[in-house]
C-alpha cells in the first residue's frame, strides 16, 4: 500500500513540476532577431540590434527575452543556419529577415513566424508579416489626398528599372482615376529631354515667342502691359496635368524636380506630390521647388525615436530601425492582448494598434499603415 503511495506522490510531483516549468515558459516572451551582424549590412544590423534594445528598455518587461543571430548579407545558409539556431531557443516568433527576397527561404519554416521591416509585399503571406511603409499604403494616402485637393489629371513617374513592374502593379491596386504612366530613363542627361517632351515644353516655348513677336509693333498700354509680363516669363501655356507622383527617391527624385521646374512646370498650376522621403532635409537644398508633399510616418514621433537612440546611443539611427522597434512594440502587444501567440491568425486583429511609425490596422490579410501628409517648405517639415 505504501509503495502505491510513493509511486502516486511521485507521479502528482513529476506533473506538478511540468506544470510549473510549462507556466514558467508561458509567462516569457521570446522573440528572435534576424539582422545582418556581418558582411556589406553590418552597419544596419547593428543599428536594429540597438533599436530592439531601446524598445525593450522602454517596455521595462523582463519577461521579454530577445535572441538575436546574424543574418548575413545576401547568405542563404548562414541565414538558415540562424534560423535554425533561434529555433532551438524555442522561439516562435522572429523578427526579420529585413529583405524580402528572403521571404521564400523563411515559408518552409511553417511553425514559425516571421515580422519583416520589408515594405515590399503588405499581404500577410503564408507565417509573414511585413510592417514596412509600404507602396500600397503610401499610394491610397496620395490618392485621398489628390481627391482632397480636386485634382483629377495626374502623372504618375517612375524610372525604368528592375522594380518598375511592382511599381506598376502597386499602381493598378490603388484605383486612382484619370492618371497616366510616365516611366522615364534614370540617366540624368536623357531625363531632361523625356520631361520635356512629356510637358510639350518646346510647342509652349514656341507659343512665347511668337505672343511676344505679335505684341512688338504694337504701342498700346494693354499690349506693352502684356509684353513685359511675357518677358519674365520662360514658357506660355498650361500642362495637360494638374498633379504629378514622383515614385522615386535621393537623387533620381532630385533630377526629375529639377526636370520639371527646369520646364517652367508651374507650382501653381501643378500639385507635385512623391512617395515616403524620411523626412530627409537635403530635399530642402537641391531644388527650387517652394513645395511638395508627401505621406509619411508621424514626424514628431520619428524625430522623439531619433533622439532617444541618438542620446542613449550617441550615434545616428538607421531609418528603417523605428520598424524593428514598432515590430516588438506590436508583437508585446499582441501577446498581452491574447496571452499567447501561435499564428499569424493571432494578428488578424480589429484594434488600431499605435506605434512609432503611425497606426496599424489589420484587414483582409493586409498591413495598413495610416500615413500623414506632409510638405516640405521654408525648409521645414509641416504636416499638412
Amino acid at each position: 500500500m505504501n509503495k502505491i503511495i510513493i509511486i502516486f506522490l511521485s507521479f502528482i510531483l513529476i506533473f506538478f513540476n511540468t506544470l510549473l516549468a510549462s507556466e514558467e515558459k508561458n509567462k516569457n516572451l521570446k522573440i528572435g532577431l534576424l539582422a545582418p551582424f556581418s558582411g556589406e549590412y553590418k552597419n544596419l544590423g547593428d543599428s536594429l540590434l540597438l533599436s530592439i534594445q531601446l524598445a525593450l528598455d522602454e517596455i521595462n518587461d523582463k519577461n521579454v527575452i530577445i535572441v538575436p543571430r546574424d543574418s548575413g548579407s545576401n547568405d542563404k545558409e548562414k541565414l538558415n543556419q540562424s534560423i535554425k539556431e533561434i529555433i532551438n531557443e524555442e522561439v516562435k516568433i522572429i523578427i526579420g529577415p529585413i529583405d524580402s527576397e528572403d521571404f521564400e527561404e523563411v515559408k518552409k519554416y511553417e511553425d514559425i513566424i516571421f515580422i519583416s521591416p520589408s515594405n515590399i509585399y503588405p499581404e500577410i503571406t503564408d507565417n509573414i508579416i511585413s510592417i514596412g511603409i509600404s507602396l500600397d499604403s503610401q499610394l491610397d494616402a496620395i490618392k485621398d489626398f489628390l481627391i482632397k485637393q480636386k485634382k483629377n489629371k495626374t502623372i504618375i513617374l517612375f524610372p525604368e528599372n528592375q522594380y518598375s513592374k511592382f511599381i506598376n502593379s502597386k499602381i493598378k491596386k490603388t484605383n486612382l482615376n484619370n492618371y497616366k504612366i510616365f516611366k522615364y530613363n534614370p540617366d540624368p542627361k536623357i531625363l531632361t529631354g523625356e520631361i520635356e517632351k512629356l510637358t510639350n515644353y518646346s510647342q509652349r516655348k514656341r507659343n512665347l515667342e511668337i505672343r511676344k513677336k505679335n505684341l512688338l509693333n504694337k504701342d498700346d498700354p494693354a499690349s506693352i502691359q502684356e509684353l513685359k509680363k511675357l518677358e519674365q516669363k520662360y514658357t506660355l501655356g498650361k500642362v495637360n496635368f494638374d498633379s504629378v507622383i514622383i515614385v522615386d527617391f535621393g537623387n533620381g527624385l532630385k533630377s526629375v524636380l529639377t526636370s520639371l521646374i527646369f520646364s517652367d512646370v508651374s507650382e501653381n498650376d501643378v500639385l507635385f506630390t512623391t512617395v515616403n522621403q524620411w523626412f530627409d532635409e537635403s530635399i530642402f537644398y537641391e531644388n527650387s521647388l517652394k513645395a511638395l508633399f508627401y505621406p509619411s510616418v508621424n514626424y514628431k514621433n520619428f524625430k522623439r525615436y531619433n533622439q532617444n537612440y541618438i542620446n542613449k546611443f550617441k550615434v545616428e539611427p538607421n531609418e528603417i530601425t523605428i520598424l524593428a522597434y514598432d515590430a516588438l512594440g506590436l508583437i508585446y502587444y499582441i501577446w498581452k492582448k491574447k496571452g499567447k501567440i501561435v499564428s499569424v491568425k493571432d494578428f488578424y486583429i480589429k484594434d488600431r494598434v499605435k506605434g512609432k511609425i503611425g497606426t496599424f490596422s489589420f484587414n483582409e490579410k493586409k498591413v495598413f499603415q495610416e500615413l500623414n501628409i506632409y510638405k516640405a517648405e521654408n525648409n521645414k517639415f509641416t504636416k499638412f
